[in-house]
């Protein structure tokens, strides 16, 4: 099932606990808990922890996990399906300079 990335579930616990996969069917995490703009009321992103140990290095493990930006989302389902960015992230001899997952 699709959603609109800017429109989260009508009940956005209903996120925590579920399983987090690449659209390359890679697993990433679980979902532990939601980063939200109160000002804005949206969900911007999404917290994890039970990380995929061959995609995050042993010192993001060892941490409390990862925030993925909710912009990655691409389906909500018994699943988060989310861009196949995050299995690049740290790739050998790739620049590192994005910012944008939060250990």
């Amino acid at each position: 099932m699709a959603v609109d990335r800017e429109t989260p579930p009508s009940e956005i616990t209903t996120l925590v606990g579920r399983e987090v996969y690449s659209n390359n069917g890679v697993f990433v995490g679980e979902i532990e808990d939601l980063r939200l703009d109160l000002a804005t009321e949206n969900v911007t992103g999404l917290a994890l922890h039970q990380l995929n140990q061959e995609l995050f290095d042993q010192e993001i493990n060892r941490s409390r996990g990862v925030i993925v930006p909710y912009r990655w989302v691409q389906a909500v389902g018994d699943i988060v399906i989310v861009n196949d960015i995050v299995e690049r992230l740290k790739r050998p001899g790739e620049d590192e300079s994005d910012d944008d997952v939060v250990a």
